[in-house]
C-alpha cells in the first residue's frame, strides 16, 4: 500500500510529471530544430559521403542519450514525495506503525516503478521517431536488451538520486537539487556535446558518472549496427575514434569498456548506494 501510495501521488500531480519530463522534452526539442542537423554534418565528415542512414544513426545516438536522462529525472519526481513527507508529515509517520525501513523500501521501490515506467514511455517516443524517419523496427532480442537496460538504468539512477535525497529536508531544497541536475545531466550524458570534444579533464569526470554507461550502452544497441555499416569502407580505426568521440562505449586509456561491463557498473552502483542509504538511516536516523 506504501508503493501504491508513491506510485499515485506521483501520477496525480501532473505538473511533477510534467517537470519529470521536461529535461526529456527540452533535448528533443533542441535535437529536432539544430542539434540533429550538427550531428549529421560531424557524421557526414567522419565517413566521407552522406547517407540515408545519417539521420537515423545520430537520432539513435541522441535520444540514446535522453531515455537514460528519463531514468534519473522520473526518479527524482517520485522521490521529490519522500522530501514532501519528511518536511510535512514527519511526526506522523514516526507516530505510526510503519517501521522507518518499511516506509524508506516503498518510496525506493515506488520511485523505481514511476521511473520504469516513464523511461519506457521516453523509450516509446524515440523508438516512434526513429521508425517514422526511416528506422527498422526492433527485432525480439533488440527488445529485451532495451528492456534490460531500462531498468538496470533506472534502479542505478533510484539508488544515486534516493542518497541524495536523504540529505534534503524541504521542499524547496530539492527543487533547487532538481534544477542544477536537470541543467548538468545532458551535459554528464553527452548529449548536447559529443565527449570527445570536452577537455581530458572533463572526459574522465562523465566516464566516471555511472549513470553515463547507461547512455552508452542505450547507443550500443541502438546505433552499433548502422555505425558498422556507415563506416564499412573506412579504417577500423575511424569507426572506434567515432565511438569514442560520442559515448558509444568507452576508454580508459588502452581498456575498452563493453555493454556488459558498463552494465556491471549499473549494477555494483546500485548495491554500493543502497547500501550507503540503509547505512545512513541507520546510523544517523536520517531520511
Amino acid at each position: 500500500m506504501l508503493v501504491k501510495r508513491v506510485i499515485l501521488l506521483f501520477f496525480r500531480d501532473k505538473a511533477n510529471v510534467f517537470f519529470s519530463l521536461l529535461a526529456v522534452l527540452i533535448i528533443l526539442a533542441l535535437y529536432i530544430m539544430f542539434l540533429g542537423n550538427i550531428m549529421e554534418q560531424a557524421l557526414v565528415n567522419s565517413i566521407g559521403f552522406e547517407s540515408e542512414k545519417t539521420g537515423i544513426t545520430m537520432a539513435s545516438l541522441t535520444l540514446g542519450g535522453m531515455i537514460a536522462v528519463t531514468s534519473i529525472t522520473g526518479c527524482m519526481g517520485a522521490l521529490g514525495i519522500s522530501v514532501n513527507d519528511k518536511e510535512n508529515s514527519a511526526k506522523d509517520f514516526l507516530s505510526s506503525p510503519v517501521s522507518r525501513s518499511k516506509l524508506a523500501t516503498s518510496y525506493i521501490l515506488g520511485s523505481a516503478v514511476v521511473g520504469f515506467i516513464m523511461t519506457m514511455l521516453a523509450l516509446l517516443v524515440c523508438l516512434v521517431y526513429i521508425i517514422s524517419n526511416g528506422g527498422s523496427v526492433p527485432g525480439v532480442e533488440t527488445a529485451a536488451y532495451l528492456v534490460f537496460t531500462a531498468l538496470l538504468s533506472v534502479l542505478c539512477g533510484n539508488a544515486m538520486v534516493y542518497f541524495l535525497s536523504i540529505f534534503v529536508k524541504t521542499q524547496n531544497a530539492f527543487a533547487s537539487v532538481s534544477t542544477v541536475l536537470g541543467t548538468l545531466i545532458g551535459f554528464l550524458m553527452g548529449i548536447y556535446i559529443p565527449i570527445g570534444q570536452m577537455p581530458e579533464s572533463v572526459q574522465w569526470v562523465i566516464k566516471c558518472f555511472p549513470m553515463s554507461h547507461a547512455a552508452s550502452m542505450f547507443r550500443q544497441i541502438l546505433a552499433d549496427d548502422s555505425l558498422s555499416e556507415l563506416f564499412a569502407g573506412a579504417p577500423q580505426e575511424a569507426l572506434s575514434e567515432f565511438r569514442y568521440m560520442f559515448g558509444v562505449g568507452f576508454k580508459y586509456g588502452d581498456y575498452s569498456v563493453g555493454f556488459w561491463m558498463s552494465a556491471a557498473v549499473l549494477g555494483l552502483t546500485t548495491v554500493l548506494f543502497l547500501a550507503l542509504s540503509m547505512g545512513l538511516m541507520r546510523v544517523k536516523k536520517l531520511g
